[in-house]
């Protein structure tokens, strides 16, 4: 009897939930709405204006498997998690590290990639600066994108540094190379990339990352069914080896540069 009594009384309430999952109005919609912000090579916009990118492939490929259109809302990064909480989207796909202060407000999936945090430096600014505790100075400037881990990173690294946050990585980048910062600090392969393109301009102290981190989509909180369907996906393309794949392809090799040059 008391089984009865419980069965009845919650399904209401589990009936409620599913109708308003982020899952369900999507399917009701016909379209998934992901929220991004733009870092080489997660996602950039190619020659057309279109955007490109691990995770763009990421989203694309998850909204076919669902059967789904799939609607881009490109944001800032310092304002993403307001937005997805405020329903301008679902879900984020934009290469969020998972971090405890971000749990708070949001809940995130397993993990579909892990993200390395390097340094990259100004060869005319930092010489003579050979290791990361060099860069801890009061006379030497790190630039970072706001609101992101790197930031984080940065201010944990180089407490006794002169920080500087941006919105976008393209102006800190030219911080840099025009020696007004000593060095940035960015997730991989940014700073790989950057250097091998700026040999002459640019380097890695160390050659090794300040941090490796879990990266998982991120949902709104009390929606079991939607991270039940997200984090099933992950593990599907998972063992296919399509993630594998696809990071390669974005971080392991510059084949895409056409598409955006």
């Amino acid at each position: 009897m008391a089984i009865s009594v419980a069965s009845a009384a919650d399904r209401p309430l589990r009936d409620q939930l599913a109708e308003d999952s982020v899952i369900e109005q999507a399917l009701k919609r016909g379209t998934l709405r992901v929220g991004f912000s733009t870092f080489v090579p997660w996602a950039m916009q190619d020659k057309s204006g279109a955007f490109v990118g691990f995770e763009v492939d990421v989203a694309t490929r998850l909204a076919q498997d669902l059967g789904l259109n799939l609607e881009l809302v490109p944001t800032k990064w310092s304002g993403i998690i307001p937005a997805l909480l405020t329903g301008k989207f679902d879900v984020i796909i934009g290469g969020m590290s998972v971090k405890p202060v971000r749990s708070l407000k949001v809940n995130f999936t397993i993990p579909y990639d892990y993200a390395s945090i390097s340094v990259m430096a100004s060869k005319s600014a930092a010489a003579g600066l050979k290791s990361l505790d060099d860069f801890d100075n009061p006379e030497v400037v790190v630039v970072a994108r706001t609101g992101s881990t790197a930031a984080l990173a940065a201010k944990k690294r180089f407490p006794k540094a002169r920080l500087r946050y941006f919105d976008d990585e393209g102006p800190a980048i030219q911080e840099v190379l025009s020696g007004r910062a000593h060095a940035l600090v960015s997730s991989d392969p940014l700073p790989r990339f950057e250097v091998l393109a700026n040999p002459d301009r640019l380097f890695m102290p160390e050659g090794k990352p300040l941090a490796l981190e879990p990266v998982a989509f991120a949902v709104r909180k009390s929606d079991p069914d939607t991270l039940n369907v997200l984090d099933n996906w992950i593990r599907m393309v998972e063992m296919e080896g399509w993630l594998k794949e696809r990071k390669h392809y974005w971080f392991e090799t510059r084949d895409w540069e056409p598409l955006v040059r």
